[in-house]
């Protein structure tokens, strides 16, 4: 122990993270089982990423899909927060899912594509089909 921390023990303090309750509802983050997956795309066409659900972990998120950019980066949040949202109302991943093909407008800024949502075998399929 160096002279510097024997006077401020402030260096010394345990500064882990523990999360207090009362914070948002959030779905798991990752899974090791199958998912459920949508492709969202810009008006244009042009995918922007992916939102990918399991409702045996109670997981879901949404993977920007790389090349995209910052725009698809941002339009991404539109998504998550619609993933959030689902959570707070209590609805299971897969669900929120449906929701989203159900109320998805083609002529907004970002849509489902049509007929997308498919099953992987793990959300590393999702996550490698963002980093293309």
């Amino acid at each position: 122990m160096n002279e510097e921390q024997r006077l401020n023990p402030r260096l010394n303090e345990d500064l882990r993270f523990t999360p207090k309750p009362g914070g948002p509802a959030l779905y798991g983050a990752t899974t090791e089982k199958p998912v459920q997956y949508l492709t969202v795309a810009e008006r244009d066409g042009n995918v922007i990423g992916y939102v990918w659900a399991n409702d045996e972990d109670d997981a879901a998120g949404w993977e920007v899909r790389k090349a995209g950019g910052d725009d698809a980066f941002n339009k991404g949040a539109r998504w998550a927060r619609k993933l959030h949202d689902a959570k707070a109302r209590g609805l299971a991943p897969t669900t929120a899912l449906a929701e989203m093909v159900r109320d998805s407008d083609p002529a907004g800024s970002s849509h489902v594509v049509p007929d997308s949502l498919q099953q992987a075998p793990s959300l590393k399929t999702v996550t490698d089909l963002a980093e293309q």
